[in-house]
């Protein structure tokens, strides 16, 4: 059964569970699962997991980036240009202007989630909810992080649009990113177009489109911000039974490890003092 992490170049109009849907039939396996949703009309770097590994997901990085391209002057119901325009006129924008409002969005900060998020309100996700056209005011707020915010390119008239690169925190609503710095200007925005370029510490150079060849990749390349633990023939056996190892590096408690066996990944485990306390076994007694 094929199993390990691989990222996709998903194209705009799927859903992250059509990916998902596709990569089952092409796989010939259910175990298959996503990290991390990326919106329909949105584009970029989605990683997936097969088989046993669909366990590792929550180990993954936690970093995004993003490329986004904003119009200014015009709003809609959902934030991007899959939205009802709410409002639509010419703006007086600057490049200036813009680059002076950036900083602010830095470091923390409250991020209210869009209602076209699967987020549950009152037992219903807000999207299906925003379909049936009801609008929750009172939505949740969200501590984000974002940690770059860069200009890339800025294109002048009466709705002018910016291209920026966005590198944050996960949970970060792109789309109301857009409409807060429309709001810093004091003019409507919205997004018109959103690239993922990098999930989980994985970037677009390790993405496959969906109709190609599986690249599966290496544990290094999924999981290379975990530290490493090379187990002996003796171990290996200790961490099928579950029992925690002797650790052969003081790390700070908390820390995640990753338990291989030359290129097979056996378990993570917490550091805890001297040991390593096993967290997820991938070894069956198969194995």
């Amino acid at each position: 059964m094929p199993e390990g992490f691989l990222s996709i170049l998903k194209p705009p109009g799927m859903t992250s569970h059509d990916v998902v849907a596709f990569l089952r039939r092409k796989l010939g396996t259910r175990r298959v699962g996503h990290a991390g949703t990326l919106d329909p009309p949105a584009c970029g770097v989605l990683p997936v997991a097969a088989g046993r590994a669909t366990r590792l997901i929550p180990y993954l990085a936690a970093d995004k980036e993003y490329v986004a391209e904003i119009c200014f002057g015009r709003s809609t119901s959902t934030g991007d240009a899959e939205g009802e325009i709410r409002e639509c006129r010419d703006v007086t924008v600057t490049r200036e202007a813009l680059e002076a409002v950036l900083p602010r969005f830095l470091g923390p900060s409250q991020q209210r989630v869009p209602m076209v998020s699967a987020v549950h309100v009152g037992g219903k996700r807000l999207h299906e909810l925003a379909r049936e056209g009801v609008e929750i005011a009172d939505r949740p707020v969200r501590t984000i992080t974002l940690h770059e915010l860069e200009l890339q390119r800025f294109t002048p008239g009466p709705q002018p649009q910016a291209l920026v690169r966005v590198a944050c925190s996960p949970g970060t609503y792109i789309r109301t990113l857009a409409e807060d710095l429309g709001q810093a200007l004091g003019v409507p925005a919205s997004l018109t177009f959103l690239l993922r370029t990098r999930s989980s510490g994985i970037g677009l150079d390790s993405s496959v489109r969906l109709e190609d060849e599986p690249r599966w990749l290496s544990w290094d390349e999924a999981l290379g911000h975990l530290a490493v633990h090379e187990a002996t023939d003796e171990e290996f056996r200790a961490v099928g039974n579950g029992k925690a190892l002797e650790a052969r590096e003081e790390r700070p408690a908390g820390t995640m490890v990753r338990i291989q066996q030359g290129n097979r990944m056996l378990a993570i485990a917490e550091q805890s003092g001297p040991l390593l306390r096993m967290k997820t076994v991938l070894l069956t007694g198969q194995d």
